[in-house]
């Protein structure tokens, strides 16, 4: 259970940053999440810098995104040098999917209950003459043995989410990545719906490539994220996109002996920021960095017991109600995502009657999805409970 002293703090720090608990008990982190005023201080710190000084904080900017790109590092146990920023999710999966050198009759393995952003840029490879490999849902649940299954010797990359959106389920990462690992098949993952809610270690769980936008539970605004790509991913993974920032002395563009050395290899930086073609989303990142920072002050470790514990309780009180729930919860499935449906109400009616009960969730593949977060409580799980229809 998440400890006396975290409650203590979340009561009188943390609840502070985030306005809208003030008016709603908000439930939709796996759709967005509401901003802290941590996050819009540091966006708008910038903003005022840039409006009252131009460029002259550049580098004082440049060490703050390299703070954070520590930070980042530091929360899923990678090495900064690992870590390039994106605009989104799609970006980071795309990143990856574009960047290997396919053959055809090659596949990829990933599972039928993804959200679009992990399967159309792989189903753009179909082009290429690579297979895009599904295992099957079976009662809202994907088992770990039937994507590995799928995996064959054509097979060069398994991409999955490591919650799924629609189901809540926690997938089994580091099952599948060591199977990955062992059979020389890339491990991507798509972090988006558990990163910042949930523990994650790309090394305890063979994940070479990951991605994640920051505007769902790591709590950041839309418009960024992170890609995470191992050494071993570096060295099959070609960047798409290139730009002035790519290469390994982008100082050199402002040097007036620069020469382009046509018919050479570009030499693209030696670490993950050979994926970030030109200027950074100072802003977003900005906001990003002090999510993160929030996050990693609390500590992963508190922050999926407490996130674990409030769903334990929504599906013990869902489950009083008559409600069934879809989202596996067996240990190492749990999320913070519960989904459920109801016999008589459709999730669309459960949503809207919820939102005049000052209860904010989200309607998903014909079913209420809740998906509460670090600062939420007891009191509002309950709210929730009792709003609800019986």
């Amino acid at each position: 259970m998440a400890s006396d002293i975290f409650r203590a703090k979340m009561n009188t720090d943390i609840r502070k940053l985030f306005p809208i608990t003030e008016s709603y008990a908000y439930f939709d982190h796996a759709s967005m999440a509401p901003m802290s005023t941590k996050v819009t201080g540091a966006m708008n710190a910038f903003l005022r810098d840039v409006q009252t000084s131009g460029p002259l904080g550049f580098y004082t900017w440049m060490k703050r995104i390299q703070e954070i790109r520590a930070a980042a590092a530091r929360l899923i146990n990678s090495s900064p040098t690992q870590i390039a920023f994106v605009a989104n999710t799609s970006e980071g999966v795309s990143a990856i999917a574009n960047g290997i050198a396919w053959k055809s009759g090659d596949n990829v393995v990933s599972c039928v209950d993804e959200f679009p952003a992990n399967i159309y840029p792989w189903m753009n490879l179909a082009k290429q003459g690579v297979e895009l490999r599904l295992a099957p849902s079976i009662n809202g649940k994907v088992l770990t043995e039937d994507i590995l299954h799928l995996i064959n010797k054509r097979t060069r990359a398994v991409a999955i989410s490591s919650v799924q959106y629609a189901t809540g389920q926690r997938m089994d990462l580091a099952t599948i990545g060591k199977y990955s690992r062992k059979h020389n098949v890339l491990f991507f993952v798509d972090a988006i719906q558990g990163l910042g809610a949930l523990k994650m270690d790309v090394e305890a769980e063979y994940i070479d490539a990951l991605t994640a936008n920051s505007h769902k539970f790591l709590l950041g605004p839309g418009g960024c994220g992170f890609l995470y790509i191992s050494e071993k991913a570096m060295d099959v993974v070609t960047p798409s996109v290139v730009g002035w920032l790519s290469v390994e002395n982008p100082a050199e563009a402002f040097s007036p002996d620069l020469k382009y050395n046509l018919g050479q290899p570009l030499p693209l930086h030696s670490g993950a920021i050979r994926f970030e073609a030109g200027s950074q989303n100072f802003a977003g990142i900005f906001g990003f960095g002090a999510a993160l920072d929030t996050i990693l002050e609390v500590g992963t470790d508190q922050v999926e017991l407490q996130v674990i514990e409030l769903t334990d309780r929504l599906c013990a009180g869902l489950a009083d109600r008559g409600y069934d729930v879809v989202s596996p919860r067996n240990d190492g499935e749990k999320s913070a995502i519960v989904c459920c449906t109801h016999t008589r109400h459709s999730s669309a009616f459960l949503r809207e009657h919820l939102i005049a009960n000052k209860v904010i969730t989200a309607d998903r593949s014909g079913r209420l999805r809740i998906a509460p977060h670090l600062y939420n409580t007891h009191d509002e799980v309950d709210q929730l409970l009792n709003a609800l229809p019986d």
